[in-house]
């Protein structure tokens, strides 16, 4: 259960920070004049807008959440199962930013999210774990 609720978390840590980012990013208006400038208006930027601010905090949370999923669950098991955070996203980016999501991203994005789903389930579980090797530094812990 435990491991469900974090892994719900950081699908939605991820999509939303991601959205956030994307927002922030959109404020920071036209194209550099020069390297030296730009890359000093953009550092400035990203530490001032609260969309950025937002963006980062929750991909903070996300890479929280997704490693504490790592110490009790397989990464076998936990990367397929933030799978779903790919088809929130696009859900977000239509709804909040507009964006036209053609047939081929749509179908794209639904078959990354299968796939992952086919890999998780051709994982036995903890008879996978029983038989993985010793983890390099160590043995299991």
């Amino acid at each position: 259960m435990k491991t469900a609720v974090v892994l719900t978390i950081a699908i939605l840590a991820n999509s939303v920070g991601n959205l956030f980012l994307t927002l922030g990013m959109r404020d920071l208006e036209g194209a550099a004049p020069a390297a030296g400038s730009w890359l000093g208006r953009t550092a400035s930027h990203v530490v001032s807008d609260p969309w950025m601010i937002a963006g980062v905090i929750l991909l903070i949370v996300f890479l929280s959440s997704y490693m504490m999923a790592l110490s009790w669950a397989d990464l076998s098991f936990v990367l397929p199962a933030t799978a779903p955070a790919y088809i929130l996203t696009v859900f977000l980016a239509k709804f909040y930013l507009a964006e036209t999501i053609t047939p081929a991203r749509w179908g794209g994005t639904i078959l990354i999210v299968l796939g992952t789903c086919l890999v998780a389930r051709s994982f036995g579980g903890s008879q996978a774990a029983a038989a993985s090797p010793a983890r390099p530094g160590g043995g299991r812990s």
